[in-house]
């Protein structure tokens, strides 16, 4: 009985998901306002799609009619809270991918390519020896007083694993660490940060979590407190923030990058959409900037970001700088600068600016989502405050020593003259080098279809090109209850078992439609996919050509 409940819930889900709009919340924020004028994005008691659900689940009610929790009962803030990169695309994908082990004939293609979201090494790309080399012995450590591991491994990296266990409680991974990290490891990154940046961190302002994620949402814990708090974001945006903002209860503050000028950071616009959200009684307490830029990969120029930093100072706001992809730069007129480099720079101390920088080691040339690490430098905040900090940290006890282990790893590569060191360049090297030939090639491929545009990818790992779709094709997805680039990822994935993230769930312009595609398949895989795209696309547009 178990079992068939379930089966039913599963094929209602399915419809209701076929019959509902695919447009995230971001899109939905921005559908029928200019730019200039944007909505602000406040949580609900309930959105019209859980209405929706709650509807059709209501035949189900004698099943589950003493369940604790219902759509109804559940925190809205969770109904609220989308995120487009593992939506309903995704889902698709992956009920295709069954249905091709199954029978492999069942599609007219012979794999799912997945381009929506930046997991290097779920698409191939191999971890760096160096690291892995290390986090082994440190897992293992029996296996360093064993004679044949100076044969297995490099002497640097059985060095490096030596000094990390000394730092790690017990010698052991296993075992619970600081709620900020481990300090020597901490003590590793913030000598990293100052090499970088030519000025120097403190290891008591980082904060290592599981990945970047972890820290985002501390601080919008921090910083939220009710509806009438405001965060100020980009559109188009990584869903992580609107999903954060709306899990807290704060309002969205949409500022919108131009497409015209390869997604130009204007301050004019900040500053229309701060006195736009002051005149409807909201607090804005901060901004975000994601540099390099995800979904839309430029890198800021350090002119720019000077411009920034002054305009949080002067308007008194926390600046929470994404720098999660600062080892991601592809075009030779562009350099990472780190808006703590930036800030100190001008000549702002520790009291001038509150700034929080967050970096993870999923991204960059390493790649290693699945060991989520990561970690968050939060300067220019009070005793009073980094005590709170601290507190919401010790609450998780601690991220993962692996994390941890890999962050400072990161941040303290092999030098000149350690035995890894060449191994380790021409890996790297290798890695960053083929990513910035894909991301040329897919540039190239797109700007030669009919009605798209893509900006070129200066850095991150994603091309975000806009679509102009015909009329047709619009009213199509209008019909099918979607966005329209809902509904031309959905038909792409059909065709071709090629996985993107429609526009609509990054937020965008009002009736402009892009997509988000990776650079991360296999430099051998490009070109089947440009393939793959060029001919439905063709397809595509002849079909529904006005």
């Amino acid at each position: 009985m178990r079992r068939f409940v379930a089966d039913k819930t599963r094929n209602l889900i399915s419809r209701i998901s076929r019959r509902t709009t695919s447009t995230s919340s971001i899109s939905r924020l921005v559908s029928s306002h200019h730019p200039t004028s944007a909505t602000l994005h406040r949580p609900s008691s309930s959105s019209s799609s859980s209405s929706f659900l709650t509807a059709n689940f209501n035949f189900m009610a004698s099943n589950y009619s003493t369940a604790p929790l219902s759509l109804q009962t559940i925190n809205p803030k969770v109904l609220k809270c989308e995120y487009a990169v593992r939506g309903e695309i995704v889902t698709l994908a992956q009920k295709l991918e069954q249905e091709l082990k199954e029978n492999p004939d069942s599609h007219p293609f012979d794999e799912i390519i997945y381009c929506n979201i930046g997991n290097p090494q779920s698409l191939g790309q191999q971890p760096i020896s160096f690291f892995r080399e290390v986090l082994a012995l440190c897992d293992h450590p029996a296996i360093l007083d064993r004679s044949e591991t100076q044969g297995l491994f490099s002497a640097d990296a059985i060095e490096r694993a030596f000094q990390i266990l000394d730092q790690i409680p017990g010698r052991a991974t296993g075992a619970y660490s600081h709620s900020q990290g481990i300090k020597g490891l901490r003590d590793t990154i913030a000598a990293g940060i100052q090499d970088r940046d030519g000025f120097p961190a403190d290891p008591n302002d980082i904060f290592l979590t599981d990945g970047a994620s972890p820290a985002v949402h501390m601080m919008m814990q921090l910083l939220i407190r009710s509806e009438e708090d405001g965060i100020l974001c980009p559109i188009p945006q990584y869903p992580l923030y609107s999903a954060s903002i709306a899990l807290h209860g704060g309002t969205l503050v949409p500022y919108y990058l131009d497409e015209a000028t390869g997604w130009g950071l204007e301050i004019s616009e900040l500053k229309n959409q701060l006195e736009t959200a002051k005149s409807k009684g909201i607090c804005v307490r901060a901004l975000v900037v994601i540099n390099p830029g995800n979904p839309t990969g430029q890198v800021l120029a350090e002119d720019n970001q000077r411009k920034i930093v002054e305009f949080c100072k002067t308007e008194g706001l926390v600046l929470l700088a994404d720098e999660v992809y600062q080892e991601n730069i592809y075009v030779p007129d562009k350099q990472f600068h780190s808006f703590k480099k930036v800030s100190r720079s001008m000549g702002f101390g520790e009291k001038d600016i509150s700034l929080v920088s967050f970096q993870s080691v999923s991204k960059g040339y390493y790649g290693e989502c699945g060991k989520r690490g990561g970690y968050m430098e939060a300067t220019g905040f009070s005793p009073e405050i980094r005590e709170q900090i601290y507190k919401v940290a010790s609450v998780n006890l601690c991220s993962n020593i692996s994390g941890q282990i890999l962050a400072s790893l990161v941040m303290n590569p092999p030098k000149v003259g350690d035995e890894s060191y060449e191994s380790y360049t021409a890996e790297k090297d290798g890695i960053l080098s083929s990513l910035a030939r894909r991301a040329k090639t897919l540039e190239d491929a797109l700007n030669s279809l009919e009605g798209v545009t893509c900006n070129r990818t200066e850095g991150a790992m994603y091309l975000f090109p806009s679509i102009k779709l015909p009329q047709k094709a619009i009213k199509a997805a209008e019909a099918a209850k979607t966005a329209p680039d809902a509904f031309y990822a959905r038909r792409l994935l059909d065709a071709t078992g090629v996985v993107v993230v429609p526009g609509s769930g990054f937020g965008q312009v009002p009736g402009t439609w892009h997509f988000r595609c990776t650079i991360l398949p296999q430099e051998d895989k490009i070109p089947a996919i440009v393939s793959r795209l060029t001919e439905f696309h063709k397809k595509f547009m002849d079909e529904f050509r006005d």
